[in-house]
């Protein structure tokens, strides 16, 4: 049964009902420095390529990882592509192995992390809210919340009051939301949407878009595995991080489907599964470096910015593998 929905968050959900929102990664150098006209560079490429709107900082931009000044660049360039941005807020990056650094024309580097310490401050609800009013304060039009491990009702309530920002919640595959609890966020004003990202559990996946279209609210997929039966099983917009990079690929995959040539749609389908056999494969958290060596490859970002400090090393002779899957 629908719920009551905030005006704010109905105009989000309303704004992004069919759209491909790009989960944008972070360009880095090995050593972790961040060049915000870089970035900026980047987020125009992935609009060109027709990503509808960007999400930033999320985990495929490893968003838990990155400074308090890192992240307000990153949020001020996304807003300069001209198409709506959503914002990760919440998470824990752990120990970063790096420190992070911006540097830009118009901006000094910023200031080296402690040494053994995430770059992002604070810890739980306190930093999410923060970050959340950083993102309203930059003109943000909407956030998406990592799961949590505490009360997960209690933080999207927090962040709404302090922020007044439309929320995205999310169902992420380490962290599955129970039933009850979704159904209690769902029913949340504040909140426009649900991304589910299960991975493999369809079942999951067609239960939290069921619960999702029933408050009301916008069932996005965040399915990279599972692209287009997600959206036959009733998502009305994409957030992957698949389209961090080959962007095309997973448009084509949208167009087709609102289409009626089912052909089309099966072999969209069929290139984009491949293309994600290759990338969202074990160890699953290598899948932002491989993202990034795409995105290199296709000129949206130089080699020298290619690089994901946070995750896991890959065997250079992945990349080969990873590049012939795209093609």
């Amino acid at each position: 049964m629908s719920t009551a929905i905030d005006t704010r968050a109905a105009r989000l959900r309303d704004r992004l009902r069919g759209a491909l929102v790009a989960a944008a990664a972070t360009p880095m150098t090995r050593s972790g420095e961040v060049d915000l006209d870089l970035a900026e560079s980047y987020f125009h490429r992935l609009v060109a390529s027709g990503a509808d709107a960007l999400a930033v900082l999320a985990h495929t931009g490893r968003g838990p990882f990155l400074s308090a000044d890192v992240r307000r660049g990153l949020i001020v360039r996304a807003r300069r592509a001209g198409v709506p941005v959503i914002v990760g807020v919440g998470g824990s990056g752990g120990a970063a192995p790096h420190a992070v650094h911006a540097r830009s024309a118009a901006t000094p580097s910023g200031r080296e992390a402690p040494a053994g310490a995430t770059a992002a401050e604070g810890t739980g609800v306190e930093r999410t809210v923060a970050d959340a009013m950083t993102a309203a304060e930059l003109g943000a039009d909407g956030l998406l919340l990592f799961p949590s491990e505490g009360d997960r009702v209690a933080l999207h309530d927090a962040v709404w009051r302090a922020a007044g920002l439309p929320m995205i919640a999310f169902d992420l595959y380490t962290s599955p939301c129970p039933p009850a609890v979704m159904r209690e966020i769902l029913g949340h004003p504040g909140v426009a949407g649900l991304k589910t990202a299960l991975l493999s559990d369809a079942m999951g996946c067609q239960e939290t878009i069921a619960l999702t279209r029933a408050a009301g609210r916008l069932a996005i997929t965040g399915e990279d595995r599972m692209f287009g039966p997600s959206l036959l099983w009733g998502a009305e917009a994409a957030l992957v991080g698949i389209a961090a990079a080959s962007v095309e690929a997973t448009g084509a995959v949208m167009r087709a489907f609102h289409g009626d040539d089912l052909r089309a749609f099966e072999k969209a389908s069929a290139s984009l599964d491949r293309l994600a056999a290759a990338t969202f494969t074990a160890p699953m958290e290598g899948y932002v470096q491989r993202m990034l060596w795409l995105a290199a490859a296709e000129g949206l970002i130089p080699e020298s910015h290619a690089h994901d400090p946070f995750g896991p090393g890959l065997a250079e002779a992945e990349r080969a593998d990873v590049l012939a899957a795209s093609s």
